[in-house]
């Protein structure tokens, strides 16, 4: 525990305040205490310099897979917010594909309790149908009532719009947002990859963007009929970025996320890295057309958030050929260097407008207080920087597994500490 601290020589940068300032910050029983500038330290409180660093309200990934119960093989509770501390996160939203699926309170009670003593928060998503099987409602209000923050069947869709129209009529009763895996199954049934000219050259089944956008288009339309809140996750597409702009101008209940991984590579991957299972995602990595489509819904507020789909598998499970592979990679400590690599050196986000998509976003799309950064309230923040140049190597992976494509890559900006519930987590030991 180090319920004191003064943090010093930082750059506060709070999405929700306003304008960056530089001051010291001070830490009293995990409470924001004092800020100001020069501020002296008392014998019995250590102290840490954040030169040259800033100091933001704790980021949240809202679509992570922890794995735990049922697949502990690939990660736990414990290793997967190990690797959410490394990457500069305080929070999760955890997935609810796990065995069994988190369709009942009692599953969600379990996660709740298997993090209570963590230092980053975990906030359970709950399913939409029983055991994920998309034929029968779960028990919504008694899910939302055990704590769950959304409703989801990610993993796959809602593909029953009678199922999703009633999903959405409860959620605006319980305040939730659904959120869906936007796939039309029929249209991919075989699909390894994004269907397009590197999956025709190289032999691969392809999956068509078409399949996200069918079911945007449909869920949408459902938004607009129940006022229910739909949320798009992991959207990949240049067309669901049109649809889901178009559905904020008519004033609906849509918002959407984005990975990190659509935003730096394309289906070229797969091919260059010689049918590398590290690059076979769920959507999968989309066209350079529908790449620069994500970048353009980013900067200009279409998409609300950036989240990583964390999707750990074991090496056994992913040292196969491409076809019999899972699909998914892990995401959450690499997810700040690939931001300011693809996003923020380039300029398509500033800082500010990159941490508001990891803070004050994703935090209000699931009904959550955002982390203020104010004398008397509680500490919670991340420590980070936006230049620093450094290649992303084996110990740097705090996840129980390592099935990432970026290993060896150079990455830009990083994090390098975190505060939350009376703890101080360095990037390099987060250790529990």
């Amino acid at each position: 525990m180090t319920p004191d601290l003064l943090i010093r020589g930082g750059t506060l940068l709070d999405p929700a305040a306003g304008t960056p300032r530089a001051a010291d910050l001070l830490i009293r029983d995990g409470t924001i205490a004092e800020i100001g500038d020069g501020l002296a330290p008392a014998d019995d409180v250590p102290v840490y310099d954040a030169t040259d660093a800033y100091i933001s309200p704790g980021w949240m990934d809202m679509h992570v897979h922890l794995r735990e119960p049922g697949q502990e093989h690939k990660e736990t509770i414990a290793t997967g917010t190990r690797a959410a501390a490394a990457g500069g996160f305080t929070d999760v939203a955890c997935m609810p594909n796990t065995d069994p699926s988190l369709h009942t309170r009692d599953g969600v009670s379990f996660v709740k309790e298997r993090a209570a003593d963590l230092p980053v928060g975990v906030h359970p998503i709950a399913c939409v149908s029983k055991e994920r099987a998309g034929e029968e409602l779960a028990e919504l209000a008694d899910l939302a009532d055990g704590g769950a923050v959304a409703f989801s069947d990610d993993g796959a869709p809602v593909h029953d719009a009678g199922l999703m129209r009633r999903a959405l009529e409860y959620s605006t009763m319980l305040d939730r947002p659904v959120i869906n895996h936007m796939e039309a199954p029929a249209l991919n049934p075989n699909g390894q990859m994004h269907e397009g000219e590197v999956s025709a050259r190289i032999g691969v089944d392809g999956i068509p963007g078409l399949a996200d956008d069918v079911m945007i288009a449909r869920d949408i339309e459902l938004a607009a009929f129940t006022g229910g809140h739909v949320h798009v996750a992991h959207i990949s597409t240049a067309r669901g970025v049109e649809l889901v702009r178009r559905a904020k101008a008519r004033g609906l209940p849509v918002t959407a996320e984005v990975c990190t991984h659509h935003v730096t590579l394309t289906d070229a991957a797969v091919e260059r890295s010689g049918f590398d299972p590290n690059t076979k995602m769920h959507p999968p990595l989309r066209s350079a057309d529908d790449r620069a489509a994500l970048k353009e819904g980013l900067a200009d507020g279409t998409i609300d958030a950036l989240c990583t789909d964390h999707a750990p598998h074991a090496a056994h499970e992913t040292e196969v050929e491409f076809n019999a592979a899972p699909f998914g990679i892990t995401g959450l400590e690499t997810a700040w260097g690939l931001i300011g690599r693809e996003l923020i050196a380039p300029g398509v986000l500033s800082v500010e407008e990159a941490v508001a998509k990891l803070t004050v976003a994703p935090r209000r799309i699931l009904r959550l207080d955002d982390p203020v950064l104010a004398e008397g309230e509680p500490a919670r923040l991340t420590l980070f920087d936006a230049s620093t140049r450094w290649t992303f190597a084996e110990e740097h992976v705090h996840s129980k597994s390592q099935n990432t494509p970026f290993l060896g890559d150079e990455l830009v900006g990083r994090p390098w500490a975190i505060y939350a519930d009376g703890r101080f987590v360095q990037h390099n030991d987060p250790a529990w």
